[in-house]
């Protein structure tokens, strides 16, 4: 690390003052854009669910950076970091881990899985079965794992980035609601400008800037980056804005943003305030983070407009003051 990262890094496990949060969570952003050209919102969203304590869902065609983006975010931060590829044949003591039996000292011995990792990538987690993914969810919602009746933490951040294959329908498994709604949000990288795709050309030509990339962050600021982004005032008002925009898709959809989706909905907004070094939610905060938010939680009504779109018109309808 540079003169300028440690500063922007010397955060410990002791409380941080929330420009100095923001600090770190920018530092961050600008390391993963040596990486990924363009997608620069993308980012930022990605950066707010890690300060808010979420995990991401990433979903695309095949090739536009998904797992890429992921790996710049986790090489961003010195801690441990994992990476599942799921498959058809994938079983759940592949990810939580299994008791395997030592014949020299004749005992069972846990050999934790890859899920026992601050940063673990999922990719194209839609290629393993539905009891596969599952094996993710107690981890995702409760921070532990449950193996043969013991219960085991898993590390202190914890986030869990996935990537999700959506051209091929046929070769892959729907992800189960229960499973979606546990992601904070739900992002889209789309293809690059003629301009950003000559640059990646570029960049990738004797090697890829993901070899070069630096951590400019440890496991240690993570922490303290979300303990000052939960410390970020929500207002009463704002609070009745984010119940309102929640109750409006429930009366619009076949399936409208859960209480999780909620409060997803304000720990988002929490982080981007953090970015803006502010110790204080505005609506603003809450209208950017919705659309990423809330839509892969909802399921509209057939022949309607879609969950996205449903969400839209909500931000429209629903005003700020009660």
């Amino acid at each position: 690390m540079n003169d300028t990262t440690d500063q922007a890094t010397a955060a410990t496990d002791a409380d941080l003052d929330v420009e100095t949060a923001g600090e770190t969570a920018r530092a961050v952003i600008d390391n993963v854009q040596r990486v990924i050209v363009g997608n620069d919102e993308v980012i930022e969203h990605l950066v707010t669910a890690l300060l808010g304590g979420g995990h991401v869902l990433l979903e695309d065609v095949p090739g536009v950076g998904k797992t890429m983006l992921a790996r710049s975010i986790a090489e961003s931060f010195d801690c441990s970091f994992s990476r599942v590829q799921f498959t058809p044949d994938l079983l759940p003591a592949d990810i939580t881990g299994a008791n395997v039996y030592d014949q020299k000292d004749g005992e069972f011995e846990f050999r934790p899985g890859p899920v026992f990792a601050n940063v673990v990538l999922g990719d194209e987690i839609n290629r393993a079965p539905p009891k596969t993914q599952a094996a993710l969810l107690e981890a995702m919602e409760e921070e532990q794992v449950s193996v043969d009746g013991r219960t085991r933490a898993v590390p202190d951040p914890f986030v869990v980035i996935a990537t999700q294959n959506s051209v091929e329908r046929e070769r892959t498994y729907e992800l189960p609601a229960a499973e979606l709604d546990r992601f904070m949000l739900k992002l889209r990288l789309g293809y690059p400008s003629e301009d950003e795709e000559t640059t990646v050309i570029d960049r990738a030509v004797g090697g890829h800037a993901i070899d070069d990339i630096e951590p400019v962050a440890r496991a240690e600021d993570l922490r303290a980056a979300r303990a000052a982004t939960a410390r970020i005032e929500v207002g009463d008002a704002v609070q009745s804005y984010v119940t309102r925009l929640a109750s409006h898709t429930r009366e619009h959809a076949q399936l409208g943003a859960s209480p999780r989706g909620s409060i997803a909905l304000v720990r988002a907004a929490q982080g981007r305030a953090l970015l803006d070094s502010r110790s204080y939610v505005v609506p603003d905060d809450v209208q950017a983070a919705a659309p990423v938010v809330l839509p892969h939680r909802m399921r509209a009504e057939p022949g309607g407009a879609d969950a996205a779109e449903l969400v839209a018109r909500a931000l429209e309808a629903v005003p700020v003051e009660g």
